[in-house]
């Protein structure tokens, strides 16, 4: 059987048009990865301002859950 190689300048021509096909045709593919980094980037930064350095004791949360 014989190998046939590509080069690493074809593999990069071949990946990046790949890539446009996919971005162009599947439009919500990147609007969904960019609509989820926004939401995870918003929840850090809400748990940063958030973080008093205070804290709860297990057993006063779990009472709460309770009732």
């Amino acid at each position: 059987m014989e190998a046939h190689g590509i080069s690493k300048t074809e593999l990069k021509k071949l990946m990046k048009e790949a890539m446009i096909s996919v971005l162009t045709e599947r439009k919500d593919l990147l609007e969904d990865a960019v609509s989820e980094a926004i939401l995870d980037m918003k929840l850090g930064l809400a748990m940063e301002e958030g973080d008093t350095g205070e804290y709860v004791p297990e057993s006063e949360v779990l009472s709460k859950l309770m009732d």
